[in-house]
Order: structure tokens, then sequence, then C-alpha cells
């Protein structure tokens, strides 16, 4: 970088060490220069291993936006406080990461688009799997034209037994969801990305809790999983404005044998096909009459006499998103498409709620 960056980290709880701090430190010319948690024991711990010598802690995040010398933001709180949070940063004239989903409702992730529009600061949001090498292969395929129109996709976010019993994601109030605002949201994300389209019709959704036994299995045990009154799972059928239509699939815990990961999609053009699966990129079409699948061999490691390993997608986002904000760039995820995400999230809830499709205008 040809200058130093000084971010700021508002939440250090799970998300903050296990992503974004960890990268950040990987970044050349970021200094983690201010650290704010409502347990003020969780914001010494993360300065201590991951800000400057001189780095100061704050509970209130208020405080921490007075510091003229904080040019970025990652807010990385529970789902509830991303908008009010995320605005206020973006008016103190911070550059401003937010981790996902953009906000708890689709109506706060309109405010936080209005916000970024009427302060020219940036905002982006946390979804790393557009960063993985088989998204950006896909990517690259896509905008060459390989596929043709993409008219038909399937949107994957399934686990069979893991519902996270961990600080808030189990409380409604905090989240506002489970699975689908948790893990689908990184799938439709990758979905709308790789098709480049963010103008839906029609969503039709169903959440379910049917488990006699959620808690049977769950990889994390069971701390509150057999009590949440969030969904185990859901799916739904998004109609884009262009025609094209999106099956989604989603869960915490479902009584499947085929678990696939989140950022997992399949993607039908008119040419030929693509699917990310459990990060594997899959690529199928018609060649000289014959139905052809190949692998995309991904991994450093297929590199003749070299045996490393590429920077992990939080890696590649965070290096991505300062960038964005050192040359002036538009962040890799713009606000106005994590929006049309929560959009849809939302519409799916709705939907399940009201027996009834929601149209979009």
């Amino acid at each position: 970088m040809s200058r130093i960056v000084k971010v700021g980290i508002i939440g250090c709880g799970g998300i903050a060490n296990g992503k974004h701090m960890p990268a950040l430190k990987q970044v050349e010319g970021v200094e983690m220069v201010a650290f704010c948690d409502l347990i003020i024991e969780k914001a010494i711990k993360a300065a201590a291993e991951y800000g400057t010598a001189d780095a100061k802690v704050y509970v209130d995040y208020k405080e921490l936006l007075k510091d003229e010398s904080i040019e970025v933001v990652h807010v990385l709180t529970p789902n509830r406080s991303h908008a009010d949070i995320t605005i206020d940063a973006l008016y103190a004239g911070k550059h401003v990461m937010c981790e996902k989903p953009m906000a708890k409702s689709a109506e706060d992730a309109k405010r936080m688009v209005e916000a970024a529009k009427a302060t020219g600061k940036k905002l982006t949001i946390g979804y790393q799997h557009r960063h993985k090498a088989a998204s950006q292969y896909a990517k690259q395929m896509i905008d060459r034209g390989d596929l043709g129109e993409i008219y038909y996709a399937n949107c994957y976010a399934i686990r069979r037994r893991g519902t996270p019993n961990w600080g808030v994601f189990l409380n409604e109030y905090e989240q506002g969801g489970g699975p689908i605002i948790d893990i689908a949201t990184h799938s439709l994300d990758l979905t709308l990305y790789l098709m480049n389209n963010y103008e839906p019709a029609m969503v039709l959704g169903k959440t379910h809790k049917s488990l006699e036994h959620p808690e049977a299995g769950n990889i994390w045990g069971d701390n509150g999983v057999s009590t949440t009154p969030l969904e185990e799972a859901a799916c739904a059928i998004v109609v884009m404005k262009n025609g094209a239509t999106i099956m989604l699939e989603t869960s915490w815990a479902l009584n499947t044998d085929t678990p696939i990961q989140e950022g997992s999609c399949r993607l039908c053009g008119s040419k030929s096909g693509l699917s990310i699966l459990n990060n594997e990129l899959k690529l199928n079409k018609i060649e000289l009459d014959r139905q052809v699948d190949s692998k995309v061999e991904l991994g450093a490691g297929g590199v003749a006499f070299y045996s490393g390993s590429a920077a992990t997608p939080p890696v590649t986002e965070a290096r991505a998103w300062i960038d964005s904000v050192v040359n002036d760039k538009a962040p890799v995820v713009l606000p106005e498409q994590a929006c049309v995400v929560s959009e849809i999230l939302e519409a799916i809830y709705t939907s399940s709620k009201t027996g009834k499709a929601v149209i979009f205008e």
C-alpha cells in the first residue's frame, strides 16, 4: 500500500477473531488502532493480539468514531446493530466494512445504502465467498460469455446437523433469523453476483421447524438448539424480472444425506453450465454432440514444483477492500447489491408467514 490505513474494529467477538482481524493483519499498510466491544475484556484482548502498541479500547463505539485518524471501520456486531453503527460510522467520515448479512431487515439495509450515498463514503459487506478461487474463475468465464444467458440456478447452504449455539446465533431479536439469514445469505449473494442479476420479480418461500430432536448429532452440542424459535431449514423459488429462476435450499439441521457448504450454487446457461459445490468447480457443456464434464484444478499444489497455498478468501477480501479505499475504487461488494440480497431473504420469511408470494415492484 502507498500509505497507512488506520482501522477501527467495532465488535470483538467470534467473526472478528475468526476472520476479520487475522485477515487485516496480513494486509500490508494496515494498522488496527482501536477496538470496541460491550465486554471490555474482549476489546483489550483483541488490542493486545492485533493492535498497534498504542491501540485504544472502548465500550462505546461512538467514542471510537470521534478519532479522526481512523479511516476505516469494520462493523462486526450482531445483525440488529449493523445498520445503526454503520450509518453512524459513515456520517463520522469513515469507510465501512460491515459483516454479513447487511442488516436484520431490508428497511435497515436500504437506510445503509442511502447513508453511503449521502456521505460519499465507501460501504461494503463481508461476502467473502466471492473471493474464492472457484468463484473468481467462474466469474471470468461468465463475463467472457461462456455460459450464455443464465436462466436457471440452484442456491445451496445445507447442513445436516450444524446449528450454531454460541454468541447470539439463537437469539431471534439480535439475529433476525436462522439459516436463511446466517448462511443462505452467502450462497444467494454469490449466485446473484455470478448471474449479474439484481432485479427480483417474485419470491415464494417456506421455512421449516419440524425435527423431533434437532440437538441430536449437532456438531456443537445442544445449548439451546432444542428450544430456539428460529427455523431449522427453508426453501424458496426466486423469479427474476428477466425470467431467470433461482431455487434456494438452506438448513442448519435437516435429515439429509447431502450436506452442501454455504457459498455453493449451480448455474445453467444457454451455452453451458457450471457448479460450485463445497468449493469444487465443475463445468459442463455439449461438445461434438457429446456431454462433457470437467473439473477445474484450483489448488496452488496443481502447479509443478510448488506446494504452497493461495491466500484465503478472507485475506483476499481484506486486501481488495483496503485497495478500494487507498485507490478510490468501487468495492467488490456494492451496498446496493447486498441490499437486494437482504430484500430477497426477508421476502422468504414474509412469504412463509403469509403463505403467499411476495411481488417486487
